[in-house]
């Protein structure tokens, strides 16, 4: 039986619309496929062998007719599209709840408690892309010191400030400050630090960004995990997104390349629980600032790096591979798109070319970690270990 799970998230990888796609606008939506079509030479040959192509094979993605790992896709039960829900769900947990969205900004009940407790006003208050917001607003905000505030089509509330004007330490108590604000039916799923740097018209966002989210409405295999005496490892904003709840440890990272390397340390030393990472440049850099040639040279470059991955494969170790959401790079506007996600397993225990089929729900991930790490099941989710162990 394993003793180790290593569970890597690529931020916003969909690979197709899911059957209630038209409710939130996403039909039509293929963030994998898409790239996959309209990317002139893109080839993923690692992840292909694993068997990715055979889950909805595609031009320049097609399927291995001998694939060296499980493989299949799963649908969201949550009602959203966001990372919040989709990481909850992943591990576990299937939110009653949706998140709350401001799609005109906060309003004045919102605003003028923040302001009164910041002491200051702020800036811009709609939604709008972060690199955009900062340059529109970035030299009025070295000059007057107000924050920036903004939102987009997830439920976030951001604030952006320069590292120069407001340091650090007080960027994280405004943030904090609005985190405590924004409860009850204006819970928004995170607020998020956005420190910057530079000068107009060369501002850059740094790696000091913060991520405030609620408290996860329940029990995840990653409580199941640590109450059974072992340990669970976050590389990049898992810390942030279960709010420290079931992480022992935690290394933020400042992109793909440093959460792959930060992945591979922790692979290295000698344990027993979970690996959890997530890599958010996919969604982040190129998913909503819909830049498919972007994308597609960034996931070239996570399959250049997933031989390392392999190799540092334990005896006892599971790999898997999944997306918390979709992010078509060609799709309209600059928001998730509401989409089945791939899953690929392999391992020494793992059977080779296994079809899992559609899964349910994202949960039985969460059940089929908990299954080979012998813990309590999660809430929901129904695991698949026997289907694929050896």
């Amino acid at each position: 039986m394993a003793k180790r799970v290593l569970l890597i998230v690529l931020d916003s990888v969909g690979i197709g619309e899911l059957p209630d796609a038209a409710a939130f606008g996403d039909v039509g939506s293929h963030t994998l496929g898409h790239i996959a079509r309209d990317v002139p030479g893109f080839n993923l040959p690692n992840l292909g062998q694993l068997g990715l192509g055979n889950i909805t094979p595609s031009a320049n993605l097609p399927a291995s007719s001998s694939p060296a790992g499980a493989f299949g896709k799963a649908a969201e039960q949550s009602q959203g599209k966001d990372t919040i829900t989709g990481h909850w769900e992943i591990a576990g947990l299937v939110p009653d709840l949706v998140f709350p969205y401001y799609p005109h900004g906060f309003p004045p009940s919102i605003m003028d408690e923040f302001h009164k407790r910041i002491g200051t006003q702020t800036l811009a208050n709609y939604p709008e892309s972060g690199t955009v917001v900062i340059d529109k607003f970035g030299e009025e905000h070295m000059k007057t010191g107000f924050p920036i505030v903004y939102t987009s089509t997830d439920s976030v509330f951001q604030i952006a400030m320069h590292e120069d004007i407001i340091p650090l330490d007080r960027q994280y108590e405004i943030c904090q400050i609005a985190r405590d604000l924004l409860v009850g039916e204006n819970a928004v799923g995170r607020v998020i630090a956005r420190p910057f740097v530079g000068q107009p018209g060369s501002f850059k966002r740094t790696s000091n960004r913060h991520d405030y989210a609620i408290d996860p409405p329940g029990h995840t295999v990653l409580d199941s995990i640590t109450e059974a005496g072992m340990l669970v490892k976050g590389v990049g904003k898992i810390k942030d997104i279960f709010n420290g709840h079931g992480i022992s440890e935690n290394a933020k990272s400042v992109d793909n390349q440093d959460g792959i390397n930060h992945t591979l340390d922790f692979m290295a030393e000698s344990f027993s629980g979970l690996i959890f990472t997530n890599l958010v440049d996919f969604d982040m850099l190129y998913g909503h600032r819909r830049d498919p040639e972007g994308y597609g040279r960034c996931l070239e470059e996570f399959d250049a790096r997933l031989p390392e991955i392999l190799a540092a494969l334990r005896e006892d170790d599971v790999l898997m591979l999944t997306a918390d959401h979709g992010n078509d790079p060609t799709f309209k506007g600059t928001d998730h798109t509401r989409e089945y996600i791939p899953l690929l397993v392999t391992g020494k225990e793992v059977k080779k070319g296994v079809s899992i089929g559609t899964r349910a729900c994202f949960s039985d991930i969460a059940a089929t970690i908990a299954e080979i790490l012998a813990v309590s099941p999660p809430p929901f989710g129904k695991s698949f270990w026997q289907e694929i162990v050896s």
